[in-house]
Formats: C-alpha cells, structure tokens, sequence
C-alpha cells in the first residue's frame, strides 16, 4: 500500500519461546494441582527502542520470555543499541522476540487478552485493577477443578493462555485494539500523576502476574541459623544462675520466678550454639567483676602482707 511503512517480519521459530506457567490450585484429588498458563507480552507501536529493552528485562525478571513487537518504529529494534543496553542482559528474551505488521499476527493462539489503560473508556471491557483481575480469573479456574469428579471441566470454560497488550508511548492503545480485549487493566496510581513509563508499566504487571501464578521464593543471602539444643540451653541457664548469685543480682533463698522467666525469653530468641557461647562468656565475665566474696579462692587476689610498725 503507498505511503504505508514496511516491517520485516522475523519467522517465527518452531516451538513457541513462550515459558509455560502454572497455577497452583488445591483441593482436588490427592496433590496439588497445575493450570498451564502461557503467557505473551504484546507491544503495539512502540516508538523508542529503550522501552523494548527495558521491556524484555521486565519481563526475564519475571520469568517470562514471550515477547511479540506489533509494527515498532523502527524494524531493527531489537538489535539496536540502546535496546541492548536497557535489556541489562535478557538478551535471550529479544532473542526469542518476534516483529509481525499486524495484532492479529501477535494474537495467534492466545485466549484470554487484557488491555492496559490508564484512561478508563465509556465502552468496551470493564476496568479492573490488575491483582484483583488476576484473582478471578485464577479463582475462576480453582473453582471449577474443584467441582465434583463426575463432572467434565472442558478446556473451552477457562484460558489456557494470556495475553497483554501494551500501546504506544504516546497515545496508548487506540480503542478497536481495546474492544478485542476482556478486560483493560488500570494499574493504581495517585490520581495526581498516573503517568507510567512503558517499561515500568510491563514490570509492574508482570510482578502481579508472577505473584498471581505462585511466585518466587526469597533466596536468603545467608544459611538458616542452627537452633541450640535444650541441653545447651540448659547448661548456660545454670551458668547464669549462678553469675546472678555472684553479683547479687538473684537471692538463692528467695528466687522467685527469675530463673524461669529467662529460660522462656530464650526459648523465644532461638537461640544458636554461637549465642550460647556468648551468653556464656557473659556470665563468666560478671562471675569474674563479682565482689571478692563470690570469687573461687584460686581466683582470689593474695592478701597483703603485714606492715611492720615502727618502733
């Protein structure tokens, strides 16, 4: 068509780069089970090269590494230098990523389509904020897997796959790309000021999403502390025990409750064999400083030695 700019279209490889996804559901049968979810990030128009890298980084940090670009600016986008430099490394993802001239194209095989607007509109899908869409829809599928087992769940009654659809930075999504969709997700912001970069946008979506499907787990920068055995913390109670006795802080023929009080604070602090040892170190030091009438006689200082008067 004159006047119409041309876009080369990368093939599309053979097995779809799309990372399936599951949704944890319990409740039926004797173990979890898994809802395949494939999951697509679409940008329509996308016009600075920047905000595809930023995009296809989102996305690695989230685990997902299907990415379908619908007529960019520019055709070589994704191997461009400022793309690479936002990507930060997901360069698998732009690798995997696909240019194709129509939605259509960028569609093929999705089921269930959100939009992104931060404008709601007068007609079209309803607007819903992202966790709480994401909620149904999973629930959706939780409830019927928990139906009884006599009762068919077919494949066409829930998504098998989702889609999300990105506009240009400019202009947004134009409003026959927002009427294919289910639903428009309006990402929460102060009312004020609702501007969202595009890759902060796809971030924040992707997170909701993960955090929806089940997560990641926290990788914790150092081991789980190993827990004192009670033997242990037994020991170290009648060391102190008796460092309070040294330095008058607890009367032996008036105890009271002290002893069993601390036993239960350090049966909340969980303690390890490291702070064990430093409680140790702690009573011995106040049996060390205790008043001379509490040291052991080895511990004593000598006596000093008779002054001879002068005639």
């Amino acid at each position: 068509m004159a006047g119409r700019r041309q876009y080369r279209i990368l093939p599309a490889s053979p097995v779809p780069a799309a990372i399936t996804l599951s949704a944890r559901v319990f409740g039926c049968g004797a173990g979890p089970l898994f809802i395949p979810m494939k999951t697509r990030f679409i940008l329509i128009n996308t016009s600075h090269a920047g905000n595809v890298g930023a995009t296809a980084r989102a996305m690695k940090t989230m685990g997902f590494d299907d990415l379908v670009l619908v007529a960019p600016r520019w055709a070589n986008v994704l191997r461009r230098e400022e793309t690479i430099q936002r990507a930060s490394g997901a360069l698998d993802v732009l690798n995997n990523a696909r240019i194709v001239e129509t939605l259509d194209e960028a569609l093929d095989g999705m089921a269930h389509l959100c939009a992104t607007a931060m404008t709601p509109r007068d007609f079209g899908p309803p607007t819903r904020a992202p966790r709480a869409h994401f909620a149904e829809l999973l629930g959706r599928s939780e409830a019927l897997l928990k139906q009884e087992l006599g009762t068919p769940v077919h494949p066409a009654q829930r998504p098998d796959s989702v889609a999300f659809l990105f506009g240009s930075e400019r202009f947004g999504m134009q409003n026959e790309d927002v009427y294919r969709c289910h639903v428009a997700l309006s990402i929460p912001t102060d009312p004020k000021f609702g501007s969202l970069n595009l890759g902060a946008a796809v971030q924040l979506i992707a997170y909701d999403w993960r955090e929806a499907l089940g997560g990641f787990g926290i990788q914790a920068a150092i081991e789980e502390p190993r827990l004192a055995d009670a033997a242990a913390v037994s020991g170290m109670l009648k060391h102190w025990e008796e460092a309070l006795v040294d330095i008058g802080f607890l009367d032996p023929a008036s105890p009271k409750k002290l002893m069993p009080r601390l036993n239960q604070l350090f049966n909340r602090a969980q303690l390890s064999p490291e702070e064990i040892h430093i409680l140790r170190g702690v009573a011995k030091a106040m049996m060390r400083h205790a008043p001379d009438k509490a040291l052991p006689a080895a511990d004593k200082p000598p006596a000093p030695a008779d002054t001879p008067t002068s005639a």
